[in-house]
C-alpha cells in the first residue's frame, strides 16, 4: 500500500488535487454564500407578499363592516324611527298600521345590501316592534351584548353567531333619539349571511397559496361554519410564525380588526413559501457540479502542462546518468521550467566541455554588466527631450503644456537625482516634489482635486529621505479624491511635534474613508501582515512605515512610523513624526 502511495505522490496529481480541493472551497463557499444571500430575499419577500395580502383582507373586511354599520345607521336615524320609538319612551303605544309602516322602509334599506337577512327593531324596554310579531331582546341575547350597545352609544356592537341560525351573525346597535339628548330610545339589531364576510375559499389540496379565515375571540369561524373551532384556538392563541393545520405547515400573519373583535388569519403554505428556494438550491447544485467537472479537466490539463517539461528534464537526466551527457531539447512554456533547463543544460555542457566554464562566467558578467549598464537611463538625454518639448509648446502658443512640461522636467530630475545625494533631501525639497506632483494630478483631474500645503519656513530645512511625502499624497488621492463622488480636497500639513525637537508631517483627504475593520487590516499590514487587495493595496504606505522605522529607530525614544485615523464617510488622516537632526542611515 505505502509502494502504491508513493508512485501516486507525483508532482501531477498534487497539483491536481490541490487545485480540486481550492475550488471545491471555492465552490462551496461561494455557493453557500449566494444561497443564504438569495434565501434570505426570497423568504423577504415571500413574508412582505403575505402581509400584504392582510393588509389587503383586513382592508377589504373594514369596508364590509363599514357598509353594515352605514345600513344600520340610516335606518336607526330614519325619523318615522326615531318617532315611533320617541312615542313609545313616552309612553304611547304604537299602533299596529305603524308598526306595518316600518316593513317598507326597512325593506327599501335592505335592497341595498341583500346580505342583511333581517333588521330587528326594539324599544327601550326590549319589546319587539318590528317585525310584527312578538318578541323579546332578552330572548335574543345576552345581558352582555345589550350593555355593551349601551356603553358604545350607537355604535356597532358584534355578538357573533346567530343561536337560532348557525348560518347567520347577529349585531346590535344602541339607537340614540335626536330630539332627546341622544338618549337610549331602543335597539336595531341586524341578521348578516355568514358568506357574506368570506373573503376567499376555504382551506383546499390547491396550489393557490394564501387561505384566509377570520375569527372571533372564542375561536369561531366568521366566513364559514365548515371548519372546526377547536382547530382554530391553537392558531389564535399562538405567537408562532409557522404552524401546523389540519396535518399542514403554514405559515400565519395575524391581523385585528379595528370595527369588530375578530382576528384575520393568512395561511400560506410552507412549500408555497420556499418553493423559490427550492429551485435555487437545484440551481446552485447543479451549477456547482458543472463547474467542478470543467475545474476537473482544466486542473487536469494545467497540471499536465506544467509537469510535462518536468518530464522530459527527468528523462534526460536519466540518460546523463547512464553516460549520455546530451541537453534537454524540450522547450518549456514557463519562465521557471524555462529556468530549471537552461540549468541543466548549463551543467550538461560544463560537464562536457570543462575548458569552457570560464569563458560561461565571463559570459554571464558581461551580460550582468550590460543589464545594469541598461538600466541606468542617461539622465542628460530625458531632460534634453523635454527641454525640446517644452520650446516647442511655447512656440504653438501651449503655454499651460508647456509649464506641465516643465513640472513633469523637475519631478524627473528629483526622482533621477544625483549620485552624491541621492537619499537624503530637505524636507522643503521633498514638500516642493509633492506640490509638483499636485500640479500634474490637478492638471489631470480638473475640478475634482483641490489641494492646500502649509510648510513653515523653519521646518523647511529638516533632513529626510526622499520619496517619504509624495506615496502618502499619491495614496489619498487615489483611494480618497478617486474614489469620491466629486470634488476632493488633500492637504499636506507640516509643524512642530508636541515633543521638543520633533516635526510632525500630515497628509489628510476627505474622501469615503474607512471602517474599523478595514483599519485593522491595513495596521496588521503595516507590521507584515497580508496585503488589503491582490492589486497591491497599501503598498506605499507599508514602504513609508519601514523606512520610517529603518532610519529613525523604534521604541520610546524613536519614530513610531505611520498613525493612520479613518472613519467612514469622513476621510483619512496620515501623520508621522520624524526628528529635525535627521536620523542614520540603514
Amino acid at each position: 500500500m505505502r509502494v502504491r502511495f508513493r508512485e501516486l505522490n507525483t508532482l501531477r496529481n498534487q497539483i491536481f488535487l490541490g487545485f480540486l480541493l481550492v475550488m471545491l472551497v471555492i465552490i462551496a463557499v461561494s455557493g453557500a454564500f449566494v444561497y443564504d444571500r438569495v434565501s434570505s430575499l426570497l423568504k423577504d419577500s415571500a413574508e412582505r407578499h403575505i402581509q400584504q395580502t392582510a393588509v389587503q383582507a383586513n382592508g377589504r373586511l373594514d369596508a364590509l363592516i363599514g357598509q353594515i354599520d352605514s345600513l344600520t345607521e340610516q335606518v336607526a336615524n330614519h325619523p318615522t324611527v326615531q318617532r315611533l320609538l320617541q312615542e313609545e319612551l313616552d309612553g304611547q303605544a304604537v299602533s299596529f298600521n305603524q308598526r306595518q309602516s316600518l316593513q317598507q322602509i326597512i325593506s327599501s334599506y335592505q335592497a341595498y345590501l341583500p346580505s342583511v337577512g333581517s333588521l330587528e327593531l326594539y324599544t327601550a324596554d326590549f319589546r319587539l316592534l318590528f317585525p310584527l310579531k312578538d318578541g323579546n331582546l332578552r330572548m335574543r341575547t345576552s345581558e352582555r351584548s345589550i350593555n355593551e350597545a349601551n356603553l358604545q352609544k350607537g355604535r356597532m356592537v358584534w355578538i357573533g353567531v346567530d343561536p337560532t341560525d348557525s348560518q347567520s351573525l347577529l349585531a346590535i346597535r344602541r339607537v340614540s333619539l335626536m330630539d332627546r339628548g341622544f338618549s337610549r330610545g331602543g335597539y336595531l339589531m341586524a341578521r348578516i349571511q355568514r358568506s357574506y364576510f368570506q373573503l376567499n375559499d376555504p382551506l383546499t389540496d390547491g396550489e393557490s397559496g394564501e387561505s384566509i379565515l377570520l375569527v372571533s375571540d372564542d375561536g369561531q369561524l366568521i366566513g364559514s361554519s365548515e371548519a372546526a373551532s377547536a382547530e382554530l384556538l391553537p392558531l389564535l392563541q399562538s405567537s408562532e410564525q409557522t404552524v401546523r393545520y389540519f396535518g399542514k405547515e403554514y405559515v400565519q400573519v395575524k391581523q385585528r380588526s379595528d370595527k369588530a373583535a375578530w382576528t384575520l388569519i393568512v395561511l400560506t403554505p410552507v412549500r408555497y413559501v420556499t418553493k423559490g428556494i427550492s429551485v435555487l438550491r437545484t440551481v446552485l447544485l447543479v451549477s456547482g457540479g458543472i463547474g467542478t467537472l470543467l475545474f476537473l479537466l482544466l486542473s487536469f490539463g494545467l497540471s499536465t502542462m506544467i509537469t510535462r517539461p518536468l518530464l522530459h528534464l527527468i528523462r534526460a537526466m536519466r540518460k546523463s546518468r547512464l553516460g549520455v551527457l546530451t541537453p534537454n531539447a524540450q522547450e518549456a512554456s514557463t519562465v521557471e521550467m524555462r529556468e530549471l533547463n537552461n540549468t541543466y543544460n548549463g551543467m550538461i555542457a560544463g560537464m562536457n566541455e570543462l575548458i569552457r566554464v570560464v569563458y560561461e562566467k565571463e559570459v554571464l558578467q558581461s551580460r550582468t554588466e550590460l543589464k545594469a549598464l541598461q538600466a541606468q537611463i542617461n539622465p542628460h538625454f530625458l531632460f534634453n527631450t523635454l527641454e525640446a518639448f517644452h520650446w516647442s509648446l511655447e512656440e504653438k502658443g501651449e503655454e499651460e503644456l508647456a509649464q506641465l512640461v516643465v513640472v513633469l522636467s523637475r519631478l524627473f530630475r528629483y526622482l533621477i537625482g544625483k549620485p552624491d545625494r541621492d537619499e537624503w533631501v530637505t524636507l522643503g525639497e521633498e514638500i516642493e516634489q509633492v506640490r509638483r506632483y499636485l500640479q500634474i494630478m490637478a492638471m489631470r483631474l480638473g475640478d475634482r482635486l483641490t489641494w492646500s500645503i502649509e510648510l513653515p519656513d523653519r521646518e523647511a530645512a529638516v533632513p529626510v529621505p526622499k520619496l517619504l511625502v509624495q506615496p502618502l499624497v499619491e495614496n489619498a488621492i487615489r483611494h480618497g479624491v478617486e474614489s469620491r463622488v466629486g470634488s476632493g480636497t488633500v492637504r499636506v500639513v507640516v509643524e512642530p511635534a508636541d515633543r521638543e525637537g520633533w516635526t510632525r508631517v500630515t497628509v489628510s483627504d476627505d474622501g469615503p474613508g474607512m471602517d474599523e475593520e478595514t483599519l485593522r487590516a491595513l495596521y496588521r499590514t503595516l507590521e507584515g501582515g497580508p496585503p488589503l487587495s491582490s492589486k497591491g493595496t497599501g503598498v506605499g504606505l507599508v514602504n513609508v512605515h519601514r523606512r520610517l522605522l529603518l532610519y529613525y529607530g523604534g521604541g520610546t525614544a524613536g519614530a513610531q512610523g505611520l498613525s493612520i485615523e479613518s472613519k467612514p464617510s469622513q476621510g483619512t488622516v496620515v501623520q508621522f513624526e520624524l526628528p529635525n537632526e535627521g536620523g542614520g542611515t540603514p
